[in-house]
């Protein structure tokens, strides 16, 4: 059951939230905390435009243990200059000084509303809430303190052995909207009580975000504050994992990956107004980036979106992104399915069971298959459909 999942499921987290009126309701902080000295690692927004916190945490990276993560809901702590900074660094300092450890072993996020200062006083207040509540049961509020316009929140947890050990890796995220790689648009953190080198945690967090995040898209947008860290504190005393190269880093990666593609996946499915969830597969493509290309570029066609939303089976749409995503390829081998329904065949129309579409496009999931039958290389990326909700809802909401 995902609603048992929880960022302190594996050994020697504990976790805390509070309700600082930040937010316009609900608790919207929370803070996650190692009991014993752990390595991290992140991945951020590629947008040139980026948030206090992400400046912070990117440089407190760079230090060689963590211990902390603290996150806001509400307000997004971006475009607010050296103010903004200065209130970034003083909330992990704050953080710090309640858990006696360096103010770099904590790493900080937020999200909400671009272009406002956060209130130090509420964020002060809600530290002293949160931190007087730690527990390992606080983990279960954590992913409800981190939404904005989500409107359910995102778990998943994954338990693998290695060295006779076993590993819990659990995770949460948000997002909902402005969703596009790199990363997806999103605040996401991740916990494992695996021992591992600092070096492999970052390479294996770069895999599995390859696989997961980045092959995530709502709306094409990217955000100020996509954040996706992951701490490992070794409270399960395995053999620590250091060879990039044996089947523990390997074992350890295919976890993890599987925790970041199901968390995506929830973040795809809760697109701003979707309906439903669409999982495009490109296949036997020349490469896999191009695969990817054409697979990004159909995935945040509005056209192809809408097509799904209204249950038309209009490959044309598909087959017309595809011809703009910049990768050459022979449009006649090509074959497109909706579900397991084939509607093109090397590149043309052909006569389909118009029914049979209408009951698969009327699925909460829809699967599009666009088989370019020119290599070996798949891809897989995931996305929603585009409604009058997802209209209604960022023109009501400013972000």
């Amino acid at each position: 059951m995902k609603d048992d999942f929880s960022v302190t499921q594996p050994k020697g987290f504990i976790a805390g939230t509070a309700t600082c009126g930040i937010r316009k309701s609900g608790e919207d902080l929370a803070i996650i905390f190692s009991e014993r000295p752990a390595v991290a690692a992140a991945v951020f927004t590629r947008n040139i435009v980026q948030a206090a916190p992400i400046v912070v945490s990117r440089e407190h990276l760079k230090y060689r243990t963590h211990r902390a993560i603290i996150v806001n809901s509400g307000c997004a702590n971006a475009c607010t200059g050296q103010g903004g900074l200065d209130d970034a660094i003083r909330t992990s300092s704050i953080v710090a000084d309640y858990f006696n450890c360096d103010s770099r072993e904590v790493l900080v996020a937020s999200t909400g509303v671009i272009g406002v200062r956060l209130d130090m006083a509420k964020i002060e207040s809600g530290i002293r809430s949160a931190t007087a509540i730690l527990s390992r049961d606080g983990g279960k509020r954590v992913a409800e303190a981190i939404m904005t316009t989500d409107t359910r929140p995102k778990r998943a947890s994954r338990t693998v052995t290695i060295g006779g050990k076993k590993i819990v890796i659990a995770g949460v995220a948000k997002g909902s909207g402005m969703i596009h790689p790199n990363m997806a648009t999103l605040l996401s953190f991740v916990t494992t009580d695996a021992a591992i080198t600092k070096k492999a945690l970052r390479l294996a967090l770069k895999e599995a975000v390859k696989l997961s995040f980045n092959r995530v898209s709502v709306d094409g947008d990217t955000s100020t504050n996509d954040t996706l860290a992951v701490i490992a504190n070794g409270a399960a005393e395995n053999p620590a994992i250091h060879d990039i190269n044996s089947k523990e880093f390997y074992s350890f990666t295919s976890g993890l990956t599987d925790v970041c593609r199901d968390l995506a996946i929830q973040v795809a499915k809760d697109g701003e107004g979707a309906g439903k969830l669409i999982t495009i597969k490109v296949r036997h493509a020349p490469s896999e980036l191009k695969a990817g290309k054409i697979a990004a570029t159909i995935a945040t066609s509005p056209l192809v979106k809408t097509a799904i939303a209204g249950q038309d089976a209009n490959w044309g749409r598909i087959l017309a992104a595809a011809g703009r995503s910049g990768v050459r390829f022979d449009v006649e081998k090509v074959d497109i399915r909706i579900g397991n329904l084939l509607v093109a065949r090397q590149g043309a129309g052909i006569e389909f069971d118009e029914a049979r579409a209408l009951e698969i496009l009327k699925q909460d999931e829809v699967v599009i298959t666009f088989d370019m039958k020119q290599g070996e290389a798949d891809v897989t990326e995931w996305t929603c459909d585009m409604t009058e909700g997802y209209i209604r809802i960022n023109a009501d909401y400013r972000s």
